[in-house]
């Protein structure tokens, strides 16, 4: 029997606690907001997993709220 090396194949993954600061066109001056994610979202071609925090304009985080992407906390 042979042990396969996970430790190569393995990805490297972020840090829980660092957020991530997502551009999207909306109303200028209304602040940004930080939010954890509830379910997978791909904002212009980055996906994004459930448990991500990100930095959203306040529109689209509010936007988010209402469609249940963001984690309840």
């Amino acid at each position: 029997m042979t042990a396969k090396n996970l430790t190569k194949t393995a990805a490297p993954e972020s840090p829980a606690d660092e957020v991530k600061t997502v551009h999207v066109s909306s109303v200028p001056g209304l602040g940004m907001e930080t939010i954890t994610l509830s379910h997978h979202l791909n904002i212009e071609g980055t996906n994004h997993r459930p448990g991500d925090k990100i930095r959203v304009p306040a529109d689209y985080a509010r936007h988010l709220r209402q469609q249940g992407y963001v984690a309840r906390t």
